[in-house]
């Protein structure tokens, strides 16, 4: 299994070895994020869930790269609504549906930026 480290040698990418988020992983999610990804959200990281941007299910791997920090409210309607989510310079950003934006202009979460 290929395996990912980070500077101090802790592991950034399992691949398809487990669908959950190790510590190490969601810890290098939370640096990144710091709290709910999803545009307007202001829910801190403890309370946020990991989600697989690639669904697991569909072949995305556990990874930084692949994840990012939702709350249980915005990781309910990313699955429901058919956001997208890409990682565009490290900062997931969010294509809306087209019933909520025609024009599906992708968005970011401004809150937790430094």
């Amino acid at each position: 299994i290929p395996v990912v480290l980070g500077g101090e040698g802790q592991v950034l990418d399992i691949g398809r070895a487990s669908r959950i988020f190790p510590p190490q992983i969601r810890k290098a999610i939370t640096a990144r994020d710091k709290g709910c990804a999803f545009p307007g959200c202001t829910m801190p990281a403890p309370w946020c869930e990991a989600h697989h941007i690639e669904y697991w299910s569909r072949g995305g791997p556990t990874s930084t790269a692949n994840g990012t920090l939702l709350c249980s409210h915005h990781h309910h309607l990313i699955h429901k609504e058919d956001w997208h989510i890409q990682i565009r310079n490290g900062i997931p950003w969010f294509i809306p549906p087209p019933h909520t934006d025609p024009h599906r202009t992708p968005r970011k979460n401004h809150y937790f930026q430094i």
